[in-house]
């Protein structure tokens, strides 16, 4: 009889070895957030934008980033449009600014944009012909747009970045045109107290 105890008790142990091996299987595949840390944001990937894998928002720096090329003004075209000579090469580019969309002022067969003017002086101004300027990539926007014009971070000869300054000041609008960039949020926040302070644009233009 004990024998029988015996080998009945070692039949019930393996089942159970059995049966937690196939529940902690189904956990495994049902369930991986469990093992790499997700659920608590302590887990490979945390701080990412969801689905995406891109970094989030940052702030604007206080002066020119390492790695910003450089260049000279040829001349502004428009408030968020300027044409440069790189340093590196001596090419001749057209720069979109990332990030800011000021009124239009030379768009064929259309009027004059309310507070245009106002931006393309604004711009012309910061960037003198012939003075250095450093241009800082963002990959998440791409090297060039549609028109082939380079997209890039535009920083004064004072170390302003001028994309952001445009919004600050109420010469243009935040402009996210598809993936968010690398410093939107401060964008953001930017137009919005420009907006609340109803300066440039916003008390303009209505």
């Amino acid at each position: 009889m004990s024998g029988g105890r015996a080998r009945g008790r070692r039949r019930r142990s393996s089942l159970l070895g059995v049966v937690v091996v196939v529940v902690a299987a189904v956990v495994v595949v049902a369930f991986p957030q469990l093992l790499d840390g997700s659920r608590d944001g302590s887990g490979p990937g945390a701080g990412s934008a969801p689905g995406t894998g891109s970094s989030p928002s940052v702030a604007v720096p206080a002066a020119v980033p390492e790695g910003a090329a450089q260049a000279i003004v040829e001349r502004v075209v428009d408030g968020d449009t300027v044409i440069v000579v790189l340093a590196d090469g001596g090419a001749r580019e057209r720069v979109r600014l990332i990030g800011v969309d000021t009124p239009e002022t030379v768009q064929p067969d259309a009027p004059v944009d309310c507070f245009g003017p106002e931006a393309s002086a604004f711009t012309t101004t910061s960037l003198p012909a012939g003075s250095a300027v450093w241009l800082e990539a963002d990959p998440s926007q791409g090297d060039a747009d549609r028109y082939d014009r380079l997209l890039r971070y535009v920083w004064t000869p004072a170390g302003v970045m001028l994309n952001h300054d445009l919004v600050a000041q109420g010469y243009g609008r935040e402009d996210t045109y598809d993936d968010p960039y690398r410093y939107r949020d401060a964008f953001v926040a930017a137009e919005a107290t420009a907006e609340g302070s109803g300066i440039g644009l916003w008390s303009a233009c209505g």
